[in-house]
């Protein structure tokens, strides 16, 4: 069992009961998946530049992304339906928290003057979405073979119904919000 997930459920469980006043330990909120998208707009001049995304998004996860493809055809970015324009990655249980561990701990504090997340980049349903400028700040890409920096958007979703018991939520797991 990963760190996180053990944490979780001896520590972070009943604390969130207590805080958040809940009578059932089934009602306190737990992360239920992380999502992870990077776009790659250029990949509408060259494909290779998909096959480098899927590399290093499947090094930074542990899995294999699927290659998402354009809906629509757009005349005016030269964008053909059924182009592939992006990769994702939905990680969940084990490797979710393998992933919020080294996301938390390692990748966060490696960003440039990084002063914490914004609290207000929740849904409104309690799922927590913020954005990644640069992939190199994860420490399994070697950054001798980066061709491109790319930034990628990470979601992670909760079971929370309300933004604030999300919030708790994450701040029990030390996600660096703000003040």
């Amino acid at each position: 069992m990963s760190r996180l997930r053990e944490l979780y459920k001896t520590k972070i469980q009943t604390e969130l009961q207590g805080t958040l006043e809940l009578t059932n330990k089934h009602a306190v909120p737990k992360i239920e998946k992380i999502i992870l998208n990077m776009g790659v707009g250029e990949a509408v001049q060259d494909s290779k530049y998909i096959t480098k995304a899927v590399e290093e998004l499947a090094a930074i996860s542990g899995q294999k992304p699927c290659v998402t493809k354009a809906k629509k055809s757009i005349a005016g970015f030269k964008v053909r339906e059924g182009m592939n324009l992006g990769v994702k990655v939905t990680l969940r249980k084990a490797k979710m928290f393998e992933f919020l561990d080294r996301l938390v701990n390692i990748a966060l504090p490696r960003i440039k003057d990084f002063r914490g997340l914004s609290s207000k980049s929740f849904d409104g349903r309690g799922n927590f979405t913020f954005g990644v400028k640069e992939q190199i700040i994860f420490p399994e890409i070697d950054y001798d073979k980066v061709d491109k920096i790319r930034g990628m958007d990470i979601t992670i979703v909760t079971s929370a119904t309300q933004d604030d018991q999300a919030l708790a939520l994450l701040k029990a797991f030390n996600m660096p919000f703000n003040k």
